[in-house]
């Protein structure tokens, strides 16, 4: 039996729901390393299964790195609530750093990028982490990069 304790942290750590944090713990004996592995995989495998879901809503946003670095980007989701959620904006917030501290050639290029904050983690890794938060797909649509 996993305690309660086990479950709060465990979704405080990765965002899951408490039946899937009870779920992985339970499919883990009891161990709290390898239940966080096991919810990253089970989100990879749900947002891979939305990655052919239409995106019709979304934000452009902007980051401006020491006057000097300017970042537009275009980031879709499927409905405005999630648009408006606080995961999806600092995935964008993130995306956005990393576009200017990287200068990717392409959307492509972004995604397989390692991620600035943590290089044991990609891009695509990165989005499809916050596809499993949220619930939707997310596209990264397009970006300019200008630099002074």
């Amino acid at each position: 039996m996993v305690s309660t304790e086990n479950i709060q942290k465990l979704r405080e750590e990765t965002g899951a729901g408490v039946m899937e944090c009870k779920r992985a713990l339970e499919d883990s004996a009891g161990n709290f390393e390898k239940a966080k592995e096991l919810i990253r995989e089970r989100g990879f495998e749900k947002a891979e299964k939305k990655s052919e879901r239409v995106v019709k809503a979304g934000i452009v946003t902007s980051y401006v790195h020491n006057d000097r670095v300017g970042v537009l980007l275009e980031l879709h989701c499927e409905t405005d609530f999630v648009g408006k959620s606080d995961p999806f904006r600092e995935l964008a917030k993130n995306l956005a750093m990393q576009i200017a501290a990287m200068d990717p050639a392409d959307v492509q290029t972004l995604l397989a990028q390692p991620f600035i904050r943590d290089d044991k983690t990609t891009i695509s890794e990165l989005v499809k982490g916050v596809i499993a938060k949220v619930g939707e797909n997310i596209v990264v649509e397009r970006f300019a990069r200008f630099e002074v």
